[in-house]
């Protein structure tokens, strides 16, 4: 056993995350012995003096047939109605499955803010703690209803990477509808199980891809490997395991994908912001501005950016970028695109005395800035 398994499976608070292709059936529908044996094994943890939370996708899956509905949606707005219907009924079979072993769930509905600003992290934070304190098995999930296609995080894989962090959770488990992570195809007999992951750089030759089997989940593959990620560099080793396997995988750990705890825990916010967003474009920097940020940990000034690319709001997540156009940094500006260009290699104090002393600010400030992985 090694270093990594061992630690997973003496975790003494882990978060568990289940994926819709898992939980639902081909059209739609909750397949309600997956929740029973889920609710067994986690039963199980829990009664070994383990805490565990619960991370559930399946909402709008399980909402589907009671609207008619035989595919998953692909409108947010549909998407929303099919999870405001199967919330219920998801956190119904929840509640009659963990109450056979005199297990009280509590629900718990998050966006992207309550995870990444201060003031609803904090929140977020007590409620757990509060709940694990009252002996309450949090189920939690994304607020579907009521996120916009702006705030939403988009899968419940990078959800449960940052529940992990911002429940101080000591190991994190990913289970789906495969067993482990493979160099290629899982379906072609050439491919090979990967026992372990040390770095991400060992991803790098690997090919990632695919949804569910069953065709209704909105992560895949390429989603639980940058959850991985997202939970090692924070310091939390991962497990990604088939749902078939949970008793292995929430028992002694000897099934799946290891993934090593190779960071420590940072900022949620940084975290967020370098593994959970979607860049809406790019500034390209001189090699002076690029020095300034990734060795002198400054913030971004107009007067370092030779160029910008894509089409982006003050506030918007964007990549930053060497002269060579690859980005090394991510941070969240302060300019719109369209009026960025006009900026572009000048001083501050010249741009307030021209313009205003609104202008004498910074594209980018340091607090709102990462680097990347390399």
């Amino acid at each position: 056993m090694t270093a990594t398994r061992t630690s997973i499976a003496r975790a003494g608070r882990i978060v568990v995350k289940i994926g819709s292709s898992s939980l639902s059936s081909v059209g739609g529908g909750l397949k309600n012995e997956v929740v029973e044996r889920l609710a067994d094994a986690v039963a199980r943890r829990r009664n070994s003096g383990h805490e565990v939370i619960v991370v559930s996708s399946g909402a709008i899956s399980t909402g589907m047939p009671a609207l008619g509905l035989t595919k998953r949606p692909k409108d947010l707005p549909t998407q929303q109605a099919a999870a405001s219907v199967g919330q219920g009924i998801l956190l119904a079979a929840y509640t009659a499955a963990f109450a056979r072993y005199n297990i009280t769930v509590g629900q718990v509905l998050l966006t992207s803010e309550d995870v990444t600003r201060r003031s609803h992290y904090r929140n977020a934070q007590l409620t757990f703690d509060r709940l694990l304190e009252l002996d309450v098995l949090p189920i939690v999930n994304e607020n579907d209803t009521v996120a916009t296609d702006e705030i939403r995080l988009g899968d419940n894989d990078r959800l449960a990477a940052l529940v992990a962090h911002v429940t101080n959770a000591n190991a994190l488990i990913l289970l789906s509808d495969v067993d482990g992570l493979y160099d290629g195809p899982p379906h072609r007999p050439d491919s090979r199980h990967i026992p372990e992951v040390g770095h991400h750089s060992e991803l790098a030759t690997m090919r990632i891809g695919g949804i569910g089997s069953e065709g209704i989940g909105s992560g895949g593959m390429a989603t639980k490997v940058q959850a991985a990620r997202i939970a090692s560099a924070a310091g939390v080793p991962t497990l990604l395991a088939a749902t078939m396997q949970i008793n292995d995988a929430l028992g002694d750990a000897s099934v799946g994908t290891a993934f090593a705890s190779t960071g420590k825990r940072s900022s949620l916010r940084h975290l967020w912001l370098a593994h959970a967003t979607t860049p809406s474009g790019s500034v390209i920097l001189d090699a002076g501005a690029v020095e300034a940020i990734a060795i002198r940990r400054l913030s971004l000034l107009p007067a370092g950016i030779t160029r910008v690319t894509g089409m982006f709001l003050a506030g918007d997540p964007v990549d930053i970028c060497g002269p060579d156009g690859v980005a090394f940094a991510r941070g969240l500006v302060t300019y719109d695109s369209a009026e960025l260009p006009e900026l572009l290699g000048r001083n501050t104090k010249e741009l307030a005395a021209e313009r205003g002393a609104s202008y004498e600010r910074e594209v980018i400030h340091r607090d709102d800035l990462v680097l990347l992985d390399s």
